[in-house]
């Protein structure tokens, strides 16, 4: 999803500017829930390495494979906070369940 072709297109009622940004915001929400739900005694910081440098990786992909997309710093932000989020919905969930 975060490397197919990027075009506007406005004729959904659902589609408004931004919502690239929205997009990475849940990917990576549900990537880092999987992730440390995957592996669930990893480390914060070596959790938060890792995602960040997937987020570089696919921002750096989007810019270099040439199919209208483009490398941003709101989509590695939005990606960061979308980590983060899954990770301490993880945390949450585990803390009140288990």
């Amino acid at each position: 999803m975060l490397l197919r072709p990027g075009e506007e297109n406005h004729e959904y009622w659902f589609m408004f500017n931004g919502i690239d940004k929205v997009l990475h915001l849940s990917i990576f929400a549900a990537l880092g829930f999987a992730f440390i739900a995957t592996f669930p005694r990893l480390k914060f910081s070596y959790f938060f390495q890792i995602i960040l440098i997937y987020a570089f990786l696919t921002e750096i992909l989007q810019e270099e494979m040439g199919l209208g997309r483009s490398m941003e710093t709101l989509d590695i932000v939005a990606d960061i906070m979308g980590c983060l989020m899954g990770y301490y919905v993880y945390k949450l969930l585990v803390k009140r369940f288990f």
